[in-house]
């Protein structure tokens, strides 16, 4: 398999969906007589290519800014199976641990991996996680040729969408990267077990002594897929509390912990008989700083209260907007964004009509999406769709929103009650008083210092590289006139055209 990664055909396969992709953001039809991949054929394109791009195709899929509708429906229709791996390739990867009746046919195969039962010398039932043959080393083929075609579009677009682009791929490739590693996926784990242990959700016990790099060793859960409507039909599962239970979980994994799973399609959702929720594959495991989750926080909080001059300052500070975007461009998209808030009226359908409508509206605006903001609004898709599977009038704005309002004293750190509010802020009243004293005698002194945000440092070293880059340009051609003239004073007129093109170069700055 490895040795075609690298064939003429499948390396044009891959120029041409990149293309795809870079002409549906410029809204144009074709590049050099090359159109587009049509939206009908895109998932066939993509299975072609294999694991990578079916998992760069999953990332896309929420991109209502990136591409048009009849794109987004295709790219959400890609789903992550794979034929299993031939025995051969699974005897190259699988190692026996002393498991008991190991079902060599997986129960479920997908791009990175394949999963099979089996059983421990005690009797336990177990899920083993298996890597594909050679996965890593394809992977990391599929990140360097994506790489370098990006640097071959890169000059058609401009600095805002390159960057946002710049962003889809670097995280895109750092994720996909530690997806391959099941000793990666056993920490996050490990590591979500430990910090949300108090919740209801049921996480697999893993056995590290038995887990590797190419095998992850779990206990098996047994439950029913959340897209399993007959099975939970008919045990008479509890789905207003099973969807009430994640989306409750999913507020505090993104707005509280800033520690979330990014990957909650149903085949990773389980419900079991108890109708509790069970949490599988941790593979896509991101992080939130605090400094991102609170700017989030603001930006909901403003979103619910209607606060135009609150939600432009969140857009900024999260990066979302460029810090020289003009606030009164902003200000109609605001208004846009706030109508899918206030207008009660809206059925789901015509909502996600009015996103889509109002994403596609952004292209005039310098907007970059961080890249914690793309796993956000993947996974805040995925639990919508679950919810709206079930729930005929679930809506994801006007049913979660309400429950993200109300844990925003929870997630900045606020007390349950009054007397345990006031008891902090007399804790911390002497340094506070030390705090605002020192600012006092800063101002009395001429002191001040200003803290510049990312987005503003971003500005202004762009402001400034076009500057610099403009002066350099000039002297260099007042330099090469009198270099000219010092080769031979015969080329007298090539070096005095030099001489004014560098001098008008620094007078006509842009």
């Amino acid at each position: 398999m490895t040795k075609n990664l690298y064939s003429p055909l499948r390396i044009y396969k891959i120029f041409h969906l990149l293309l795809t992709f870079y002409l549906l953001i410029k809204r144009r039809e074709s590049f050099l007589f090359i159109k587009s991949i049509k939206a009908d054929k895109i998932t066939s394109y993509i299975n072609y290519l294999g694991p990578s791009f079916i998992k760069m195709a999953q990332v896309l899929a929420t991109r209502s800014d990136f591409f048009p509708p009849n794109y987004l429906n295709e790219l959400k229709k890609i789903h992550d199976n794979l034929p299993p791996m031939s025995q051969s390739e699974l005897e190259k990867v699988y190692e026996d641990k002393g498991f008991i009746n190991f079902n060599k046919t997986p129960i479920a195969s997908a791009s990175i991996g394949q999963v099979h039962e089996a059983f421990l010398k005690d009797g336990s039932k177990v899920a083993i996680k298996i890597r594909r043959y050679n996965i890593e080393k394809i992977v990391k083929t599929d990140i360097k040729i994506i790489s370098f075609l990006n640097v071959i579009f890169k000059p058609l677009f401009s600095h805002y969408t390159k960057n946002s682009i710049e962003a889809v791929i670097s995280e895109f490739a750092s994720t996909i990267i530690k997806e391959t590693s099941m000793r990666i996926e056993l920490t996050n784990l490990k590591k979500f077990s430990k910090i949300y242990q108090d919740s209801n959700i049921i996480f697999p016990k893993y056995y590290e002594e038995l887990s590797n790099d190419n095998m992850l060793v779990m206990s098996f859960e047994e439950g029913f897929r959340f897209d399993d409507r007959k099975n939970i039909e008919e045990f008479k599962i509890d789905i207003k509390k099973a969807i009430n239970d994640l989306v409750l979980f999913y507020v505090e994994q993104m707005l509280i912990r800033g520690y979330f799973h990014a990957d909650p399609h149903p085949g990773n959702v389980f419900i079991n008989k108890n109708s509790q929720i069970i949490l599988l594959d941790f593979g896509m495991v991101k992080s939130v700083s605090n400094e991102t989750r609170l700017n989030i926080i603001s930006l909901l909080k403003a979103a619910n209260e209607q606060n135009y001059e609150e939600y432009i300052a969140a857009c900024k500070n999260l990066g979302i907007s460029a810090y020289e975007t003009p606030t009164t461009m902003l200000a109609e998209f605001v208004e846009q964004i706030f109508d899918i808030f206030s207008n009660d009226s809206l059925s789901k359908t015509t909502m996600q009509n009015l996103a889509f409508e109002v994403m596609a509206n952004t292209a005039k605006f310098p907007f970059k999406l961080p890249a914690e903001a793309i796993y956000i609004l993947r996974v805040s898709a995925i639990i919508e769709g679950l919810g709206t599977s079930y729930l005929e009038n679930f809506n994801g704005i006007k049913d979660i929103l309400p429950i993200l309002v109300k844990n925003i004293p929870r997630a900045v750190g606020a007390k349950e009650t009054l007397v345990d509010t006031i008891f902090d802020e007399l804790k911390e009243l002497p340094q506070n008083l030390h705090y605002i004293k020192t600012s006092f005698h800063k101002i009395s002194s001429g002191q001040i210092e200003t803290n510049i945000s990312k987005s503003q440092l971003e500005y202004f070293k762009k402001a400034i590289d076009e500057k610099v880059s403009e002066l350099i340009f000039g002297l260099v051609l007042i330099l090469t006139s009198f270099f000219i003239l010092l080769l031979d004073d015969g080329f007298k007129f090539i070096a005095i055209a030099f001489f004014i093109a560098g001098v008008l170069r620094l007078i006509y700055k842009r």
